[in-house]
């Protein structure tokens, strides 16, 4: 157990990393391919609103509730997806198990442009729904570690945090660019406009760039650090401390994610009652800090070590995020909530990046995709994908607005004790 987190035979030397400009393809091919498919996740929270009223029988915030609720019964797939896709992409190959999970978005996607509303289809529509989150649910499970493993492998040890920080840049991108959609459509439209099938033009738009990721990704090198051989399984008693600690680990990056980059734009409208496109504009803001600090995130992690950045920027949210809440309802305007979330998105950066670069270092290469898919889908099944439904359902349990930020502090407490669990794995 000590070998597996702290030096793993696949890290001892330097990864094929190919020439400079393989490397680019490399990098640009699976942060394409990505940001695509968290694309569609953050289009679906930025509209939960609209998607809430066209597709659930109820009234005000139970609408909002089962929206949010349909958006995080997809992780309850991720499981399922990070064990099978992941052994397949263990076996078969990462890139052949990324372009699969491209597709199965790809379809998940097509139903949300093409299913009717509840008003004229009725109970059939919410079923179509949930069903495209299901599958959307299953790709993400094992795309994380599929893409995550793949960008790794093809980095110098002294560069693994930098290759790795462009999965979070990617993740990033999508936000950045689900919310700029998001803003044209709603200044774009009018709101009339927007609810009855303008919020679909966004799920359409990523429709036509699939075709894209999927064709730079067929013409990448497969890792050769893949291990054919079926011997080789995750197992809960040969990898157990290895399993435990990334659950725990991913916990606090996890459930920051989509508080911060997804919730708060949500949280405007309903808590601070702003507009829609006001809201959308954290989005905007978050998205930005996340593509700007994501790889230099990932060079200082190479440089000071996964452990040290983790802890500091965890403390630091841990301190700032409640005043954080306070000062958007003492001061509910745009400025106000651009500075908030850019400041909480700088935090995230420096704690998500070091997290999945250490998800993915302490595991051995022969199990390396499946460890990631799995431990990083167990933590966001809960404490990601029902992150917004829990902060709606602890404001209305407690009657304040605040609420949130005591979920994201004791998931970020939780989050601290996996790193009792690990060695510092930078430079090995």
């Amino acid at each position: 157990m000590e070998h597996t987190l702290s030096e793993t035979p696949a890290m001892a030397g330097h990864s094929s990393t190919g020439s400079r400009g393989s490397r680019k393809k490399n990098i640009a091919a699976v942060t394409i391919g990505n940001g695509l498919e968290f694309y569609d996740f953050t289009v679906y929270s930025f509209f939960a609103t609209v998607i809430g009223k066209q597709f659930f029988p109820a009234d005000g915030s139970n609408q909002l509730l089962l929206a949010f609720a349909t958006y995080g019964i997809g992780f309850f797939m991720r499981p399922l997806g990070s064990i099978l896709l992941g052994q397949y992409a263990d076996r078969v190959g990462r890139k052949a198990a990324m372009i699969l999970t491209l597709w199965l978005m790809a379809i998940g996607s097509l139903i949300f442009v093409l299913t009717p509303s509840y008003a004229q289809i009725g109970i059939a529509a919410p079923l179509m729904i949930v069903f495209a989150r299901l599958l959307q649910g299953f790709a993400i499970g094992g795309e994380v570690g599929a893409s995550t493993t793949y960008l790794m492998e093809k980095a110098r040890s002294h560069e693994r945090g930098y290759f790795t920080s462009w999965q979070f840049f990617s993740q990033g991108l999508s936000v950045l660019l689900g919310a700029m959609v998001g803003l044209s459509v709603n200044y774009g439209l009018s709101e009339e406009q927007v609810a009855g099938w303008g919020w679909r033009i966004p799920f359409v738009i990523g429709l036509l760039v699939i075709p894209v990721g999927s064709y730079m990704r067929r013409h990448l090198q497969e890792s050769d650090q893949v291990k054919r051989d079926v011997s080789h399984r995750l197992s809960w008693g040969q990898h157990k401390q290895a399993l435990v600690a990334g659950i725990l680990i991913a916990i606090g990056g996890t459930s920051g994610s989509y508080v911060i980059l997804h919730y708060l734009s949500n949280f405007a409208v309903a808590q601070l009652h702003l507009p829609l496109s006001v809201g959308i504009w954290t989005g905007c803001a978050a998205g930005a800090v996340q593509v700007a600090l994501a790889v230099a995130s990932g060079r200082a992690c190479d440089r000071w070590g996964r452990k040290r950045m983790i802890l500091w920027s965890r403390l630091a949210m841990l301190v700032l995020i409640y005043p954080a809440f306070i000062l958007l309802q003492h001061s509910p305007t745009l400025p106000v909530l651009v500075v908030v979330a850019s400041t909480l998105a700088a935090l995230l950066v420096c704690n998500t990046v070091p997290s999945l670069v250490m998800l993915a270092e302490i595991f051995p290469a022969e199990v390396r995709a499946t460890g990631l898919s799995v431990t990083y889908a167990l933590a966001s099944i809960v404490f990601g994908g029902f992150a917004q439904f829990f902060c709606t359902l602890l404001i209305s349990l407690t009657g304040n607005p605040s609420a949130p930020a005591f979920y994201l502090i004791a998931c970020g407490l939780i989050s601290l004790l996996g790193l009792v669990l690990v060695k510092e794995p930078t430079q090995r």
